[in-house]
């Protein structure tokens, strides 16, 4: 079921670095300080920056705004000092991105404000703060930065593709997979599939890409979104069970059964896709931009990368 107290607008809170392409910066940061950085960006104030990885991602959300309604909104989240900041700001003015609000906290880690901003979705190429982020129940992604851009190929349809288990679904299903193998899933999702799996970090940002779905046409945008994971029958029955209860919809399903991500994805063209699993995403990376969800029990007890 949908939550009706949940905000109407979508809100991505969304890293400088995710946004734009500052990896040449971010050397400069890694090899020197933070002094060497502010200065670099302080010389380009006047030099837009290239798109990032997420970039069109925010010019199609944006795209969903009318005057009379503004569906979406996307604030800058930022680990940048405030005079890095104002070359964020003059690139979104070149790029003609709609961007208001931004929080820049040099070197602090900035997860705490998105609370404040009613954040549906943070994107952040920094790994620690996504984990942070996560954690207070915010939907949140491992941006990769050096993931395929996005497709040309629909300019008008925003296109977002999910993985399934701790990202859309609890870990639960993939928690029987990790400590008993296969077997033991394939039996436990078939007795299981009149039982809606619980909800994953994800299900609020699907939620909110659904009432922007319905919430009009005064735009020529469009939506559409997949399921992308490798469960295989019997076990997709439980999945597709759950989106019902919920009362969302998908547009596309693979149940891949441990074929290779990447190359459905490339067919499918996302503007962005999401997985729990960086061996998905490593795959997806190169056929997409990707996201990884650092939540459930894969991710227990492995390093930040």
């Amino acid at each position: 079921m949908l939550d009706p107290a949940a905000p109407q607008k979508l809100i991505v809170a969304i890293s400088s670095r995710a946004l734009f392409d500052f990896e040449e910066e971010n050397r400069v940061f890694e090899e020197h300080d933070d002094r060497a950085y502010m200065q670099l960006q302080w010389s380009r104030i006047d030099q837009p920056a290239k798109p990032g990885v997420a970039f069109p991602l925010v010019q199609k959300l944006l795209r969903f705004n009318a005057p009379a309604h503004e569906r979406t909104e996307v604030v800058v989240l930022s680990r940048n000092d405030p005079v890095s900041g104002l070359r964020v700001y003059h690139s979104a003015q070149a790029h003609g991105l709609a961007i208001q609000r931004g929080v820049f906290t040099r070197g602090m880690s900035p997860y705490r404000y998105l609370k404040p901003l009613h954040a549906t979705l943070f994107l952040s190429a920094n790994a620690s703060d996504v984990e942070q982020a996560l954690e207070s129940n915010c939907p949140a992604a491992h941006v990769f930065p050096h993931s395929q851009k996005a497709s040309e190929g629909y300019p008008n349809e925003l296109r977002i593709a999910f993985d399934g288990d701790a990202v859309l679904f609890s870990d639960e299903a993939e928690r029987v997979y990790q400590q008993q193998g296969l077997d033991a899933f394939v039996d436990h999702e078939a007795r299981q599939a009149q039982t809606p799996l619980p909800p994953g970090p994800f299900k609020p940002l699907l939620e909110s890409l659904h009432r922007l779905r319905q919430s009009g046409a005064e735009t020529n945008m469009t939506l559409r979104t997949a399921l992308v994971t490798a469960r295989s029958a019997p076990a997709h029955e439980r999945a597709i069970r759950t989106l019902m209860n919920w009362q969302i919809d998908v547009d596309e399903a693979f149940f891949l059964g441990g074929l290779d991500k990447g190359a459905f994805l490339k067919e499918f063209q996302p503007d962005f896709f999401f997985d729990d699993q960086t061996r998905h995403c490593d795959s997806a990376a190169k056929a997409a931009p990707t996201g990884h969800v650092r939540a459930g029990v894969t991710n227990q007890g492995t390093s930040i990368r």
